[in-house]
């Protein structure tokens, strides 16, 4: 393994394939949002954005386009729900130590978040299932996207999608020791008809030894996901270096990720430090926004079923 580039240089010059996979996906959000317009307006778009608060599992939304392009492969889509594009199957990376996903405990009991009322929610901020208490941060919408790799990216309807990550403090909820009684940013939410969902939380800070990144597991359905043992995938996503920084450096509460950030790479990182460049940014989310108004990022999560 090369490491000779510090984190800046896979931020911003990965080379070809980065590039080639950066812009089939923003192609394919584009060509997607473009055929809602045509089929349904306004409301469309509106529908296929998700809510930001509460559960919005039972969200539905249809679109109709045509459209072509190149890039590492073919870019065209007809109909409702089809689209067909580049995509890759998210690489299996560790739960970490913070699941609360059954599989081990804290202070000597074991924690699952999964078998609790409430966990399926698409604003993680708060705590739930009486715990109280809100995760102060830069608000954050992700927007997640689940196709199956084995049928030319096809969306993945009914998929349960589990996502948690620490606060901007770097500390995670049911483990940390001041947070011990908050189960806050963690929570489950069910692909639509388009195999979206939507999450509304806050920009993760960076803990020493680890590059900003979020968690998450992919089960087959709402009824399966009460515990690790039914889960199709467990990955993370990786933060861009631009907005972490960005982030840390003009939003109040993130100080200490600043120094954090200053002394990992996504080489040295242990989790995706062994990843090709088309994996890392297969992983990364797309990101608009600003650190005033908070951000909305995208990203597609390929299984292959």
């Amino acid at each position: 393994m090369n490491h000779s580039h510090d984190a800046h240089d896979l931020a911003h010059d990965l080379g070809l394939q980065h590039d080639l996979q950066v812009m089939a996906r923003r192609l394919f959000e584009r060509r997607r949002l473009l055929g809602l317009m045509a089929a349904g307006g306004a409301a469309a778009l509106l529908s296929a954005c998700g809510g930001g608060g509460g559960d919005s599992s039972d969200s539905t939304g249809t679109g109709t386009g045509t459209g072509s392009g190149t890039g590492t492969g073919t870019d065209t889509g007809t109909g409702t729900g089809t689209t067909t594009t580049t995509c890759m199957v998210d690489p299996t990376e560790t739960e970490g130590p913070y699941p609360a996903d059954g599989s081990n405990g804290s202070r000597g009991s074991l924690v699952n978040v999964l078998s609790q009322n409430g966990v399926v929610r698409s604003d993680l901020r708060s705590s739930f299932g009486g715990m109280s208490g809100t995760a102060a941060g830069l608000p954050l919408t992700l927007r997640i996207t689940l196709v199956n790799v084995s049928t030319n990216c096809s969306p993945l309807e009914g998929y349960a999608i589990y996502l948690w990550h620490c606060t901007r403090e770097g500390e995670y909820s049911l483990y940390s020791t001041d947070l011990l009684n908050q189960n806050f940013l963690r929570g489950v939410q069910a692909t639509d008809s388009n195999g979206e969902c939507t999450f509304v939380t806050i920009f993760p800070g960076c803990y020493d030894g680890r590059w900003p990144h979020m968690h998450f597991e992919v089960f087959r359905s709402l009824n399966t996901a009460g515990s690790y043992t039914n889960k199709l995938l467990t990955s993370q996503m990786a933060m861009p270096k631009d907005v972490a920084s960005a982030v840390y450096a003009g939003v109040s509460g993130y100080s200490a990720s600043v120094a954090n950030l200053s002394r990992v790479s996504v080489t040295s990182d242990n989790v995706f430090g062994d990843n090709t460049s088309e994996q890392i940014a297969w992983q990364t989310p797309t990101f608009i926004g600003d650190t005033t108004n908070g951000h909305t990022a995208t990203i597609s999560i390929g299984i292959a079923v």
